[in-house]
């Protein structure tokens, strides 16, 4: 194979595509790149440009992205979360205790008044009789509420 026909395989290679739409993609039309290519390989190395190609994520591992669970939760409130994560196991040995951890969603479904009782339980005693925070069981219960609103599963 001769280099006219190395520069025409070039030419038609998805090598070649893929440059162009990142040239594109910065507004030129890509003919010096072509002209370039047509007069050979002759050029130094350092006579040669290279342009980074700007990968785009898709939409959703955009998205998955942009929602900050461990920076923006997790992070902001260990000591919060990590009281609910128990007051779950406690419910869970209360309620089922010959079961592994779970909710069982059709158990109970008065999220909204029993966070509204543990809220009003907290300002006369902070600590259920189950040695539990009220407002642990109210922060459980507000995530509880959410869940089935986003999962419509009211």
């Amino acid at each position: 194979m001769n280099t006219r026909e190395k520069q025409l395989e070039m030419l038609e290679s998805e090598e070649h595509e893929r440059r162009l739409r990142t040239i594109a993609q910065n507004g030129n039309s890509g003919l010096n790149y072509e002209q370039d290519m047509l007069s050979g390989f002759n050029k130094s190395i350092n006579d040669i440009k290279v342009e980074a190609e700007v990968i785009k994520p898709t939409d959703k591992a955009a998205e998955r992205k942009a929602t900050p669970v461990f920076s923006g939760v997790l992070k902001y409130f260990p000591n919060a979360l990590k009281e609910v994560a128990k007051c779950s196991q406690a419910g869970n040995d209360q309620h089922h205790p010959d079961k592994p951890l779970h909710w069982d969603m059709d158990k109970s479904k008065d999220e909204y008044d029993a966070l509204t009782r543990h809220l009003i339980d907290h300002t006369i005693n902070p600590i259920d009789d189950d040695g539990v925070l009220h407002l642990t069981k109210v922060a459980w219960r507000a995530l509880a509420g959410l869940e089935r609103h986003l999962t419509n599963k009211l």
